[in-house]
Order: structure tokens, then sequence, then C-alpha cells
């Protein structure tokens, strides 16, 4: 049964998939962007996330300006995304139908399922660890299902749960990781540790990466958390929400990462969740501790969770047509994917999950050119004109394969192979470059250039933004309006 929050809003069951939103259900504020990505930002992933630019030999005082630059530069792409929401109502991968075609878009999309699952097993581990302790349960296996399943509950219930994890985890986050953050310069001398190493370029680059990697990440799914927001919600305001939220609380848990790993050293990394539980202190603010990991880590794999069940049904739906699956059929997908994600959390060994986590962080390559293309298009070249009921038909206005954008596509992937960086492959042109990965850099230059110039002679966008006609209708055989 509906119930209420405290801004009057119903929360209720979700119904819709990747249809588009009808105008009658759209709500909302974009003040709800920012606690979203606040909230999962602030949890202990972006932590170690940070304190990587710090293992990987930056100086702390370096690697946190760093990682801000980093954060700002990404963040820019994931809101410009995330404005899409409100104009489209649309999941974001399936307004890339409009760039690569109904068929083409699928390209893209089986590497983002892969990119999601891999981080919603790599965070079930530590969330598993946290629940564990919070439980004083020894075996983390049980840590891990137990959170899979509260996952799969949240995630199936929907877009207003997740919000609502949101503004849970941005209370839970200010609180815990504000604490964290005092406790570590009470107990440590931290100014003893900033400023022993000198400026490196190349480090002060990967760090750059990091943050900036981070933001990228959640390109392919920002806009579904922001596509129930009413259709004339201001552009700017839900970029500008989104962009702060995410930058904001990102950094935040960057600088803890940085600066913890910079007077900890080896004790931080082997054993994250137990080394926060232990810098919390007394016993019982080491269980708040652990409950804030918890809430931090499910506000983001429930993000996992969703969007890996809406990048499958877009894939699935490319093929046969629909916009739409029963209540029952989105609860399995939603279950499906969360279980997949469980066992490999539970069958995977420590070094598996290492060597699966920078596989996955080098198919972010794969993300860089697609985001170049979808902004591209949608901000210079269509102008914001989409032809929405044509997104779900292959035989309409975007066809099925869009040799234009895919082409582009490949070529961006392959400029960046010289310049990457990382354990599984390092480029040509990197040792140049003192071993820094400016992949990322190259991957969205190249590809915006070259897109930019070959389909303003090949794309041609509605006059206005067509609509479907009939209210929730995003079916092929729906009629369409202009609006």
């Amino acid at each position: 049964m509906p119930v209420e929050h405290a801004s009057g809003e119903r929360i209720a069951m979700e119904r819709r998939t990747i249809e588009v939103i009808p105008d009658a259900e759209r709500h909302g504020t974009p003040r709800s962007q920012f606690t979203l990505w606040f909230g999962a930002n602030m949890q202990i992933t972006a932590i170690v996330d940070g304190a990587l630019s710090v293992v990987f030999g930056a100086d702390a005082l370096w690697a946190i300006p760093a990682l801000l630059i980093g954060n700002v530069l990404g963040g820019i792409v994931m809101a410009l995304h995330s404005a899409q929401g409100p104009r489209l109502g649309v999941p974001q991968m399936v307004s890339s139908r409009a760039q690569f075609g109904v068929y083409g878009a699928v390209l893209p999309l089986l590497l983002v399922i892969l990119m999601y699952l891999g981080f919603a097993a790599t965070g079930s581990v530590l969330a598993g660890q946290a629940v564990s302790e919070l439980l004083h349960i020894e075996n983390t296996d049980v840590g891990i299902l137990l959170f899979g399943a509260l996952t799969a509950v949240v995630a199936v219930a929907g877009y207003r749960f997740i919000h609502l994890a949101g503004r849970i985890a941005t209370v839970a986050g200010v609180l815990g990781l504000g604490y964290l953050l005092v406790r570590l310069f009470t107990q440590y001398d931290v100014g003893a540790h900033l400023g022993i190493k000198g400026f490196d370029p190349a480090t002060f680059l990967l760090a750059v990466g990091l943050g900036a990697g981070w933001q990228l990440t959640f390109g392919p799914y920002v806009a579904d958390y922001s596509r129930y927001l009413p259709r004339d919600t201001s552009t700017r305001a839900t970029f500008w929400s989104a962009f702060a939220g995410s930058v904001i609380g990102s950094q935040w848990a960057m600088t803890l990462g940085a600066l913890t790993a910079a007077v900890a050293g080896d004790a931080f990394l082997p054993d994250q969740v137990g080394f926060l539980g232990r810098l919390a202190g007394p016993a019982v603010l080491a269980l708040l501790i652990y409950l804030v990991v918890v809430v931090g880590k499910l506000t983001v794999n429930c993000l996992n969770a969703y969007g890996g069940f809406m990048s499958i049904l877009t894939t699935v739906t490319a093929f046969d047509g629909r916009s739409r699956v029963s209540a029952a059929a989105r609860a399995a997908y939603i279950v499906g994917f969360t279980a997949l994600s469980v066992v490999i959390a539970l069958a995977a060994s420590a070094d598996f999950l290492a060597h699966f986590k920078n596989f996955v962080l080098l198919i972010l390559m794969v993300f860089t050119p697609w985001s170049a293309i979808n902004l591209v298009d949608y901000y210079l070249i269509s102008r914001e004109r989409v032809d929405i009921p044509a997104l779900y038909d292959p035989a309409g206005r975007y066809g099925r394969w869009n040799l234009t954008a895919l082409t582009c596509y490949a070529v961006g992937i392959a400029a960046q192979i010289p310049f990457l960086a990382t354990k599984l492959y390092t480029g040509a042109l990197t040792e140049k470059l003192g071993g820094a990965d400016i992949s990322w850099i190259v991957g969205l230059a190249v590809t915006a250039a070259l897109y930019g110039a070959w389909a303003r002679r090949t794309t041609n966008p509605p006059a206005r933004t067509i609509h479907p006609a009939v209210a929730g209708s995003g079916d092929r055989a729906g009629a369409a309006r202009v609006g």
C-alpha cells in the first residue's frame, strides 16, 4: 500500500520499465538528484578509490586537488547526461538509440551490463564484510547473502525507494564520514604525512583519471533517475543538482581515502571495512560506522542492480519491439541480476575479484567515446530534438544501425589504447608520458571531434521533439505528435 514521506510524495512500488514516463506520473524536484548522487558517492568504494591515488605513488597533498579536477571534469559529463532525463522521460541507454540505432545501441549496452555486474559483485564483498561485523557473524558469505537480498528488495521496489535510500545515505554519509575525518586528524599526525613527495606529473594525472573515471561510470544510467522529473524542469537545475551531489560526495569520500592511505599505509587496503571500524573507536561507534558502510553501499548497489536490469531489458526489447514487461518479469530480471552478482562475490577468490575489478576499470575506455557521441549529438547536433517513438522502432527515423556513430565509437576506443596505463595493459605511448594515463581525455576529444564533423552531414533530427501520442506509450505501433 502506498505511503507518504516527509515531502508529501507517495512512495509506491514502481511499475514502469523502459517506456516513456507519462506527464501525469512525473513528480519531484531537482533537489532529489543532489541527495541521490551525494548519498551514492559517500561510500567505501569511493574512499578506496581516493586511497589508490596515494597507493599508486602520489602525495596526498597533490592527490586531493588532482582527484577534485577529475571529479569536476567527469562530473560535467555525468550531469549533462542527467539533464536529458526530464526532457525525454526515457532511460539513458534507450536515448542512445538516437545516435547508434535501435540495434546498434546494444553493442555498448553489453559492456555496460558487464560493468554493473562487476561493480555489484565487488561492492557486495565490502558490504558483506560490514554486515557480518554489524551482526557479529564470522562467515562473511552470510553477510554477502543478506546484503544481496536487501539490494534486490529495494531495487525491485524501484525509483522512489532508491531515491529514499539516497536521502538516508546522505544523512548517514555526512555524519559517518564526517566523524571518521575528525577521528583521522585526532588519532594521527596528518600534517606530518603531507608534502613528503614533490609534484609528479604522472601520478597527478593518474589521480585525475581516477576521479574522472569514477564519474564517467555513472553516465550510462544517470538519466534513469531523473526521467520522472516534470518535463518543464529546468535543465540547468537538473545539471547543477546532479553535478553538485556527485562531485561533493565523491570528493569528500576520496579525500578521506587519500588521507587515510597517507597516514595508515598498508594497514588500510587489506581490510578497508575493519580499519574504518577500528578508526571509529569504541565498539558502539564502530557498529554505527559499519551501518554507514552498509547504507552507502546499498544505495549504489541498488543503482547497479536497477541499471543492470534496465540495460538488459533495453537489449532484449531492441529485437522484439516491446517497451515494457510485466511486474513479475521486471522483478525476475532484477533478482536474477542481483543473484548473479552475489554468486560471483561468493565464488570468487580475493585475487579473482582484484583482477575482475581491474578488467572492469579497463572497459571504462568504452564509455568515454559513448558519452562523447551521446552528448555531442543531443546538445550540439540534434539540439535536444528527439523523435521519442522512433527510439522503439527499428524501422523508424533512427533505424537499426547507425554506421556513423558505430564507426566513431570504434575509432574512439582504438585511439585510447596507446595511452592506457592499467595492470592488464600499458599503452605504447604511456611510458613516454611518464606512465600517466590520459586515455579518457584522448577518447573524449577524438570521438567528439570526429562525430561532430561527420554527423552534421548524416543526422536528420526532427524540427521539434516528437512525443508519444498516447500517454505512456513508447511502443513502436504508437502514434506520435509534435510537441
